[in-house]
Order: structure tokens, then C-alpha cells, then sequence
């Protein structure tokens, strides 16, 4: 599989993970992931952060271990902005807002995050940027990285990303959970770094398909 790199230097590289693609291997070791495709190319490379395996968008890979320690403390101090984008059920009351909740694993399902008191602190800010019928289009900015954090925090407030079959349903608008991670910043070894990765094509289509739904219903009113 031929990845798509953003950038690329003597410490790190920078990919535009497609959905469907693992970030790092499972345990079993069955599926192809970004970091074995990487590592067939250039040997060592080191984990930074990951994405879910159906989240798209901008991901970073360590090429030395001195850049893998330097980027990881980044990551975990909350020195690196993370945007991303979503699509979920139903409408937030207010345009903007936080959700503040800790985050732990599940006790009884493996493979699955709750909120809980007992967790990890997790801090997941949002903007509505569009709002249709039945679901509004999210710009969202994670200041944590826990696993599954957007998917739990937001299903926890009654608002699963839409196509999510472990935190809400599975939809026929898109063919898994509608969330892109869509830009990076941060600054490493006095340089500014700023990567942004498109808008992958199944997300395109389900916003022009929700923008063509919502101008049949305003042209049925209006008749």
C-alpha cells in the first residue's frame, strides 16, 4: 500500500492516514498498519500518537529515537494543537462548548473507553460549524489524547458520532464513524510545524449529501 506522506524529514515523517488503515499493529498481527508499511521503507520507526483505525487524517511517526522522546513529551504535555472534524447525532444546545470528563477502559468490554471519575482527565473542546435536522457538523480540538476520546465524550452527552458502531449505531450515510483529524501544530527544535490533511472523499459526500437533504426540506416548506 502506497501511503500519502505530507511531510518528511531526518527526524519525523508526517502521513495522511487513510480510514479502514490500522496505525500501529494489533496484538494478533493480522492486519497491515501505517507503521509496518513505514518500517519496510526506512527500518526503525517509532510511535508518537495514534489514530483509530476508522479515523483518517494526519498522523506522526519518530524516524530516530532522539526525535521519538522529544516528540512524545510534546504530545503528552499538551504542546501539540489537534483538530479534527465530525459528524454527529443530533444537535448541541449551545454553538460552542467543552466536555471535560476522565476517561478509563471499560470493565467489562474489551476494547471499549466510559467516562468515568476514576479515569484519566480528558478535555475535548467544539464548535458547531453546521447544524441539519437530525445531525450538526463539528469542528472539535482535543487538548488530551486518550484512546477513543471524541467517540466516548461525545456519545457520554448524548451525541455519538454518527456510523460509530461501538459508541452509537452504524448509518447508511457513511460506511464508518465520520470523524478526520484534519490539522496538526506544534514546535520542534525552534521550528513552527504545521500540517493539515484534506478532506478524505467519503466525508465530502456526506456533506453534500446532508447540504442536498436540507435544501429539498427548505424548498418542500416553502411550496
Amino acid at each position: 500500500m502506497r501511503l500519502s506522506v505530507l511531510f518528511e524529514n531526518d527526524a519525523f515523517i508526517v502521513i495522511d492516514k487513510p480510514s479502514g488503515l490500522l496505525s500501529i499493529p494489533d496484538r494478533f498481527g493480522i492486519d497491515i498498519s501505517v507503521k509496518e508499511i513505514l518500517r519496510q521503507q526506512f527500518g526503525n520507526i517509532f510511535t508518537v500518537h495514534r489514530l483509530d483505525k476508522d479515523t483518517s487524517g494526519v498522523i506522526v511517526f519518530a524516524k530516530t529515537e532522539e526525535a521519538h522522546q522529544a516528540l512524545s513529551v510534546l504530545f503528552e504535555g499538551r504542546d501539540v494543537e489537534k483538530h479534527y472534524v465530525g459528524l454527529v447525532l443530533g444537535n448541541p444546545v449551545n454553538d460552542e462548548g467543552s466536555v471535560d470528563a476522565s476517561i478509563m477502559e471499560h470493565p467489562g468490554k474489551n476494547g471499549k473507553m466510559i467516562t468515568h471519575v476514576k479515569g484519566k482527565p480528558a478535555l475535548t473542546d467544539y464548535k458547531v460549524v453546521e447544524r441539519f435536522k437530525k445531525y450538526a457538523w463539528l469542528s472539535l480540538q482535543i487538548h488530551t489524547g486518550k484512546t477513543h476520546q471524541i467517540r466516548v465524550h461525545f456519545s457520554a452527552i448524548g451525541h455519538p458520532l454518527v456510523a460509530d458502531p461501538i459508541y452509537g449505531n452504524n448509518s447508511k450515510l457513511i460506511k464508518r464513524h465520520a470523524l478526520h483529524a484534519y490539522s496538526l501544530d506544534f514546535s520542534f527544535e525552534g521550528k513552527a510545524y504545521s500540517f493539515i490533511s484534506p478532506m478524505p472523499e467519503d466525508m465530502q459526500d456526506l456533506l453534500k449529501t446532508l447540504e442536498k437533504q436540507s435544501k429539498h426540506m427548505l424548498i418542500e416548506k416553502n411550496l
